[in-house]
């Protein structure tokens, strides 16, 4: 008996280190699993900067997102603008904005007015070719268009007929990279300040107007330069993203 129990004693003294040395490296493990590399990112609320100041609602003549008559145009009795003057349209628009602007710049650049005041063709002052397609669902088109400002800029139109009226209903000077129509939305590419990425707003028939619908941010130039394949924009689902 007494030899047994010298045996266990010796045992306990192996397992005792055994155990402990299991507890030890399974605590580094532990602790490995829990060590973090610097000093933790700290987390702050955003600071607002200025936040008693704040912009005055626009006046009239500030508000571009407004469907607006044309004065000047002859009345189109069936509502479709395949049976409308493309460059009669775009001129009195611009004529009648920019006594409106009053100056400003802030509803059509002066030098767009300028360019078509005296024209006879749409060539000849940077009036792009215009576009014929129903944008409403109504089984009429609508007209899309655009003029050039200065080998960059452009002054973008979209017009819809109201009770024989041409009305313009969405207006957006912007660097058109790229234009692109697809059941029914227009989608408008311009380029940002990272060449990586260009701005991709989309618009739909809202009932009165082409409303933004989405705005996102897009890699396909990037895409096209290294691939040489165009860019594609896939329509929006409505009231969500695409």
């Amino acid at each position: 008996m007494a030899e047994h129990a010298g045996v266990r004693r010796r045992l306990g003294l192996w397992v005792l280190p055994a155990v402990t040395l299991v507890a030890v490296l399974a605590g580094c493990a532990d602790m490995e699993g829990l060590h973090r590399d610097g000093a933790a990112a700290s987390v702050s609320p955003p600071e607002p900067l200025w936040p008693r100041s704040t912009p005055a609602p626009p006046g009239p003549e500030q508000q571009r997102g407004r469907p607006f008559a044309v004065p000047g145009v002859a009345r189109v009795a069936s509502g479709d603008l395949r049976d409308a003057d493309p460059l009669a349209v775009v001129r009195a628009d611009l004529a009648a904005t920019e006594r409106e602007d009053q100056g400003t710049g802030r509803l059509v650049d002066r030098r767009a007015a300028e360019r078509v005041a005296n024209c006879a063709r749409a060539a000849d002052c940077g009036v792009r070719e215009p576009v014929l397609r129903d944008l409403t669902g109504d089984g009429r088109a609508e007209l899309i268009t655009a003029v050039d400002i200065d080998g960059r800029a452009s002054e973008m139109r979209v017009y819809h007929v109201v009770d024989g009226r041409v009305t313009r209903v969405f207006s957006r000077r912007a660097v058109l990279e790229g234009v692109e129509l697809a059941a029914g939305h227009l989608a408008i590419r311009e380029p940002t300040s990272n060449d990586r990425f260009v701005y991709v707003s989309h618009y739909g028939w809202d009932g009165s107007m082409m409303a933004l619908i989405e705005l996102k941010l897009d890699t396909c130039r990037a895409l096209k330069r290294s691939s040489g394949v165009p860019c594609a924009t896939p329509s929006p689902t409505p009231g969500g993203a695409s």
